[in-house]
């Protein structure tokens, strides 16, 4: 007892700083003995790992499990995913409500849970939904602009892309994007299977693995790529744990039995909303008697857009981002005309740091913030020398202070030179395009990342170009337009 007491009076009398620097040891200690040698903290971890691996971050996953463990969980969540989009949908559950009013096309509602915001949107008539695309080859165009311009009622975020630094153009899907019974974009050969999510011609929702083959015998008239997949038939695919993706934003879409849609947009990665796990998701679409759903691009790209007003917040610090397609909800879909604009490319370039506008306009700012605050150096001399010589030599000391000054100024130090990053003025690298046989020029497939970015995909896709996928006895057998699938991994 002694001891400890005279240890106490000791710490008593060291500084603030000593006493400081020994509570973050300690607490440091306690929770690292707590995660690392405690069921409770073994788990904490785990859901720590899961969240970071599905972001564009993945790597950093191994800080919370190990490299090795990392590398399981990876492939434990593909593998899952995988299985979850094998089974095929019974497309008769859907009975359509007909002759509904033009005023009650959508309703949206206000969401939340114990850590997380969000909005929910009604589309009663799913015929009215169509996949668009940016207007302008080489960039992807935010959501709101798409609204305005082709005069949607609202509009959700669509399929994945290629997103280096999280600083991506928007101009690079990855998978698939069809629109108007149109491949305006894809990256795999026409038998090839990849994660799907769009509708038929009739508006039934189609969620899983699917090659263009069959999406053309399915009659699928809008849909673009991504995952995973929740609901199937009714039965829901996650029955234990959160699902294994952590929390993050989400953007995920469901259909009731009559044929009614709802879309579901969490905000994440903010003090007010830190996001959702799969699992909270799926259960608020069987809350709703859902049959089928899945996830599209999720991360900083979820944003969710009514009466050209973003009603959500997405979690990038530019705000919205520049996107290749979207869901849109029109009042006449019709009369609406999307264009290719992928067609006849030859590469496609994702962009990255090198030309992202508000990435290079907030480095400029910080250069110029830096400037200002470096002082500059005199120009002239504080103290005039005198051009009279000194009688006295400067080598005796004077017995008063001298009230001359040396002949020689005083030399200013060059202020600190600011390290600022660099940034390339080129990029990476473009993405290569195919030939136009797709039978002949087969691309391994890839799978959308979680959050809006490219997961493990291959170091270049091949976009190809391809027309119009109306039915037909025998296949095409190459696409009119250029295509690409999603990523869910989340965007970091």
């Amino acid at each position: 007892m002694s001891i400890a007491y005279q240890l106490f009076a000791n710490i008593r009398n060291w500084s603030l700083l000593k006493r400081v620097l020994l509570i973050i040891a300690v607490c440091v200690f306690a929770a690292s003995s707590f995660l690392f040698l405690t069921p409770p903290g073994e788990n904490i971890r785990l859901f720590l790992a899961k969240t970071v691996i599905t972001t564009q971050h993945r790597d950093w996953a191994w800080i919370f499990v190990g490299a090795q463990k990392r590398d399981v969980l990876v492939t434990e969540m593909q593998s899952i995913t995988e299985i979850n989009a094998e089974e095929r949908q019974n497309l008769s559950a859907v009975n359509y409500q007909q002759g509904r009013k033009i005023e009650n096309l959508i309703k949206v509602e206000d969401i939340s849970g114990k850590l997380w915001k969000g909005k929910k949107m009604y589309v009663y008539d799913p015929t009215t939904i169509r996949v668009v695309v940016p207007a302008t080859q080489g960039q992807g165009e935010r959501i709101t602009a798409m609204v305005e311009r082709t005069g949607a009622v609202a509009g959700v975020n669509g399929g994945g892309f290629d997103d280096p630094e999280g600083l991506g153009n928007g101009f690079a899907p990855i998978g698939a994007i069809i629109s108007g019974g149109n491949i305006l974009f894809t990256d795999q050969d026409s038998s090839i299977q990849q994660h799907i999510v769009g509708f038929t011609k009739d508006g039934t929702l189609i969620i899983g693995k699917y090659s263009l083959n069959e999406l053309l015998d399915l009659k699928v008239s809008e849909a673009v790529s991504f995952y995973p997949r929740v609901i199937a038939n009714g039965k829901p695919l996650i029955t234990s744990g959160d699902g294994g993706w952590g929390r993050a934003p989400r953007t995920a879409v469901g259909q009731k039995a009559d044929g009614t849609v709802i879309f579901i947009v969490i905000d994440g990665r903010q003090t007010s909303s830190v996001g959702a796990t799969l699992k909270e998701v799926q259960d608020l679409f069987l809350e709703d008697e859902v049959i089928n759903a899945g996830f599209l691009d999720g991360g900083a790209s979820s944003e969710m857009v009514v009466n050209k007003e973003l009603i959500t917040k997405p979690s990038s610090r530019y705000g919205e981002r520049r996107l290749p397609s979207a869901f849109l909800v029109f009042d006449n879909p019709a009369k609406v005309e999307v264009k290719n604009i992928w067609q006849g490319l030859k590469t496609i370039d994702p962009g990255g740091s090198y030309d992202h506008p508000e990435f290079l306009k907030e480095m400029a700012d910080k250069k110029n913030n830096a400037s200002k605050s470096t002082a500059k150096p005199s120009t002239t001399p504080s103290i005039t020398p005198s051009i009279t010589p000194s009688t006295t030599p400067s080598t005796i000391p004077s017995s008063s202070p001298s009230s001359v000054p040396s002949s020689t100024p005083g030399i200013t130090p060059k202020p600190g030179a600011v390290n600022e990053p660099t940034v390339s003025d080129k990029p990476a690298s473009a993405t290569p395009k195919p030939t136009m046989d797709p039978k002949t020029n087969t691309v391994p497939s890839s799978s959308p990342a979680v959050n809006g970015s490219k997961t493990e995909a291959p170091a270049a896709q091949s976009p190809v170009p391809t027309s119009s996928i109306k039915p037909s006895s025998t296949p095409a057998a190459s696409p009119g337009g250029a295509g690409a699938a999603p990523s869910p991994t989340p965007t970091a």
